[in-house]
């Protein structure tokens, strides 16, 4: 699993490994990593250009030093000091002593304009807001020109902690982080801006439980998808209702019904007005037309894709005592009080313009701040909440690390895309895993079998349903 601390974590940290070692070896491992992955990049290192963009404090001492090693090896190293009274000095007569030149920030544009790589020192993990406007000329710069860019640590300008860009920001085709992964480096927009991301170990000792953000990879996703056993029946291994789809949208119903089938329940019923053409393409769907009590037992509910105003139907789901799943017209139509209330685990799976009408605020603001967004949700309705978009988050409503997920892809932005992966975490909520795992769990296959349906072409909702077996088969591979 990968796991991301908070900037205060992760300087505690480095303060009690620097407390036993000596001084300056924590900068030298982390410059160390740094001139490494810069010369991998770089394929040639002799007769390359290098700019270093260097701010004040570590994160262009990093640079500086870092610069310094590639110099040795022949490259022509050229700083731009931002805060010249600040750079590292340290790390400015390493450069100085391997050949590498110092210049003002006046000679940046034309230097990067040349160069083959670019050094972004400018601002470390603690900076907050956007760029200073005497590093955006030089941010510009570096994104006109043809020069691979490596940011230290984090790309300067975006927050470390929760991922969010306010102004301007320098980006980065790697990004070069020490000791763990940032937050802001797993969650759009940030993300966007960090291109590939490098991790050098540095040798920090990082507490388990402080993890503010976890992104699950397949040996985690493989533990948590359910097995049959050989007494296993279909009720048995869970089964899972979906109330959705109506007279006017019952191709929501079909897709729910789609990604049901495929996350592990033994069965799915489907209770709703859109029966025959659930039929139509799922015979061995079990239906009904008598509402939700009287569709039979069920492990797990799913309810509000093409649901229309049916405001009955959700509220009748919600007075169900396990666990629910809520998307689409469900999240307008379910009472927050009445989801407060319950029981059993609810699992919301909005959007970030449903997540907007919910918090009422802005969708640019959610999608500017979603982590924060994630978590005011899951506070509010006392319920896991799991935010769709590019970067898709699971929070739990008592906290704890923050799942985060970019198994996907943009070709997933299509109608019903979302109807099925409600119904997969639907299922796999009906076999008996946790809303936080389940939501967890069934993004990761979603945003794959998105990957393998699509592989760089236009792809349909049906078509991400059809691949999720084959998402599921590369997931659980890893057990053996």
């Amino acid at each position: 699993m990968r796991t991301a601390y908070s900037v205060e974590t992760v300087r505690t940290a480095e303060r009690e490994l620097m407390a036993r070692l000596p001084e300056g070896a924590l900068m030298q491992r982390a410059a160390a990593g740094l001139a490494a992955a810069c010369a991998e990049l770089l394929g040639r290192v002799y007769g390359s250009r290098v700019v270093l963009l260097v701010g004040s404090g570590d994160n262009g001492g990093d640079a500086l030093y870092a610069g310094a090693r590639l110099a040795r090896r022949g490259a022509g190293v050229s700083a731009v000091l931002l805060a010249p009274e600040r750079a590292h000095a340290g790390g400015l007569a390493a450069l100085r002593r391997a050949g590498g030149r110092v210049v003002g920030d006046g000679d940046a544009e034309a230097l990067i304009e040349r160069a083959d790589l670019v050094v972004d020192g400018i601002v470390g993990i603690g900076g907050k807001g956007g760029l200073r406007p005497e590093a955006e000329a030089v941010a510009a710069a570096a994104g006109r020109s043809r020069a691979a860019v490596v940011a230290v640590d984090l790309p300067s300008g975006v927050d470390a902690d929760t991922g969010e860009v306010h102004g301007a920001a320098l980006r980065a085709d790697l990004t070069v982080t020490f000791g763990t992964h940032k937050p802001g480096l797993l969650i759009d927009p940030a993300r966007e801006y960090a291109g590939s991301v490098r991790l050098v170990d540095i040798g920090l000792a990082l507490p388990g439980d402080a993890a503010v953000l976890e992104a699950l990879q397949h040996a985690d996703v493989a533990r948590l998808l359910p097995v049959p056993a050989a007494e296993s029946d279909k009720y048995r291994r869970g089964v899972v209702g979906i109330a959705a789809g109506s007279a006017r949208y019952p191709g929501a119903a079909v897709l729910a019904v789609a990604g049901a089938l495929r996350g592990g329940a033994g069965a799915v019923r489907y209770v709703g007005p859109a029966g025959d053409a659930v039929l139509a393409r799922f015979p061995e769907t079990l239906v009904s037309d008598r509402g939700p009590k009287h569709a039979g037992r069920v492990q797990a509910w799913v309810t509000g894709p093409g649901a229309g105003d049916d405001a009955g139907t959700v509220a009748e789901v919600l007075a169900a005592e396990v666990p629910v799943l809520v998307d689409a017209d469900g999240l307008r139509l379910a009472d927050r009080d009445t989801v407060r209330a319950r029981t059993a685990p609810t699992l919301l799976t909005p959007h970030a313009g449903e997540a907007a009408a919910l918090l009422g605020v802005s969708r640019e603001e959610v999608e500017g701040a979603r982590l924060s967004a994630a978590r005011e949700l899951a506070a509010r309705y006392d319920a896991t909440v799991l935010l769709k978009g590019s970067t898709t988050l699971v929070a739990a409503p008592g906290g704890g690390p923050v799942r985060v997920n970019a198994t996907g892809t943009p070709w997933l932005a299509t109608a019903g895309s979302g109807d099925v992966l409600s119904g997969l975490a639907g299922s796999l909520l009906a076999t008996g895993l946790s809303a936080r795992d389940a939501g967890s769990a069934a993004a990761y296959l979603h945003g794959l079998a998105g990957r393998l349906a699509a592989d760089g072409t236009p792809v349909g909702a049906l078509d991400v349903a059809a691949a999720l077996p084959l998402a599921w088969r590369d997931a659980a591979d890893v057990r053996g």
